[in-house]
């Protein structure tokens, strides 16, 4: 049962999805599917056929009785002699969010059954940047017809790229949207039935139900030396193996990941970074380290900004290493305005793990390491006897410092701006004085005072941020 309607008013007691993704994609086929009629226009041409939002009501009939209005988008990534250019197609779609406001229960992004590729991160991230987490947002890949030896096929091999490329899923549905001929094999028309079945689970289980409010998500900026525990630290946060852990020293984050994690009613984003390394000992890789972290505070700018540092330190002495990293995030790349604090991990073979904190806390303040909270846990999964009941107490220990720190009360999630690290030549500047002539030595000593950082490195990362600031400008 279907109807089309032209208005985009919500109906009290629906569950509004909105379709988007690239033109050719298969939505408004999609949207036949669910449907069980052909009630949307297609086109099997390159071009799409949607050209501005359009509505259906539908009727799904699946484990409960749901009144589902699927909101058609025009294509995505059409050039400019398109019927919608893909600049005005993000516009639309972004104004049609914006005009549901709360009232969209599902984001359901359909893709062409191919090889993921960077390309879509870009929709994507549109999305993702608009809803900031307060949507759940599912995949549907089409056009798995003849995917062997099942459709789902295809999420098995794309999985980890899909994952690579910083995309996560609330859920996902693996289709065939053809049309049906009496004349098609038995086969064929199975698999439509069973796209239509995974559809309407896909719905009914990832869609925000009626009258529950969405939590708050929150971004989380995980950052520290190279075989702190960072990637472990997530695990623990997350109560389960989400995230790459190393037993030994070497980096098992090239770049940087992104994980999803729910406790205490909110949904965390973390991101954990590239494990920073002795800037001294390997000029290249720290220098490299500090590229990504600029590239991802530019990310999460577009993205609604940071609301938490989580600074993870393995219990050993404080030294200079520390106290460089500390400022690269905290003063350099958040301009000391986003809420900072500190894990210390390594601790189950202490008597009281914050005894550690006892006896250190005055070295932290030497090294003007200000945090606004701290953990003394331990982030080591594979112990028994004491040490797992310190694994768990750790938990909880670790989610009550990340809630109190990363709440409403804390002032709005910080977006960056002018005084992000892509300006930290004009910062440095201004911190030396009134020349705008000031002489890269300057800055290379300002570095080295600041930083604690060798003269090379420091030469170094000032000709990266001048490079930074020219591409930038251009």
């Amino acid at each position: 049962m279907s109807s089309s309607s032209p208005a985009l008013q919500h109906t009290e007691g629906t569950c509004n999805v909105v379709i988007f993704g690239e033109t050719g994609a298969g939505k408004s086929s999609l949207i036949n599917l669910i449907a069980k009629t052909h009630t949307a226009p297609t086109s099997g041409e390159a071009t799409g056929c949607t050209t501005e939002p359009h509505p259906y009501d539908v009727l799904i009939l699946n484990n409960n009785l749901l009144t589902v209005k699927l909101f058609d988008t025009p294509g995505l990534g059409e050039g400019s002699q398109g019927k919608v250019p893909d600049e005005k197609a993000r516009q639309i779609l972004k104004e049609l969010l914006q005009s549901l406001r709360n009232e969209v229960h599902l984001l359901m992004y359909c893709v062409r059954g191919v090889r993921a590729t960077k390309r879509l991160c870009r929709n994507y991230d549109l999305i993702r940047s608009e809803v900031n987490g307060r949507v759940p947002i599912v995949l549907v890949a089409t056009f798995l017809e003849d995917e062997e030896p099942d459709m789902e096929k295809w999420w098995r091999d794309s999985e980890r790229s899909i994952l690579d490329f910083g995309m996560t899923f609330a859920g996902h549905a693996c289709v065939t949207t053809l049309t049906i001929d009496e004349s098609d094999s038995d086969r064929l028309k199975q698999r439509r039935k069973q796209s239509y079945r995974t559809l309407c689970d896909l719905i009914e289980q990832c869609r925000l139900s009626k009258g529950v409010r969405p939590s708050m998500h929150k971004t989380i900026v995980l950052f520290g030396e190279t075989g702190a525990g960072k990637s472990s630290l997530v695990n623990l946060m997350a109560g389960g193996e989400v995230a790459d852990t190393s037993p030994d020293m070497q980096r098992c984050t090239m770049e940087w990941k992104e994980h999803i994690i729910d406790f205490g009613g909110d949904s965390y984003t973390v991101f954990d970074t590239v494990g920073l390394r002795e800037p001294q000992l390997e000029v290249k890789g720290y220098l490299e380290t500090v590229e990504n972290a600029y590239q991802l505070i530019k990310t999460l700018e577009k993205r609604g900004g940071i609301d938490l540092l989580l600074f993870c330190f393995r219990a050993d002495r404080v030294t200079a290493t520390l106290q460089s990293n500390y400022r690269l995030f905290h003063e350099f790349l958040c301009d000391k305005k986003v809420p900072i604090v500190l894990a210390i991990t390594n601790l189950e073979r202490e008597q009281r793990m914050e005894d550690f904190w006892d006896r250190n806390h005055k070295t932290f303040k030497q090294y003007h390491i200000e945090v606004a909270g701290h953990a003394c846990i331990t982030a080591a999964n594979r112990l028994d006897g004491r040490h797992r009941i310190l694994y768990e107490e750790s938990r909880i220990t670790i989610r009550k410092l990340v809630q109190q720190f990363a709440t409403d009360e804390q002032k709005k999630a910080w977006v960056g701006g002018d005084n992000q690290f892509v300006s930290l030549m004009g910062k440095l500047k201004g911190l030396l004085g009134e020349n705008s002539h000031v002489k890269s030595k300057n800055l290379v000593s300002h570095l080295i005072k600041r930083c604690s950082i060798s003269k090379d490195v420091a030469q170094e990362l000032v000709s990266l941020i001048q490079k930074t600031n020219i591409a930038t400008a251009t």
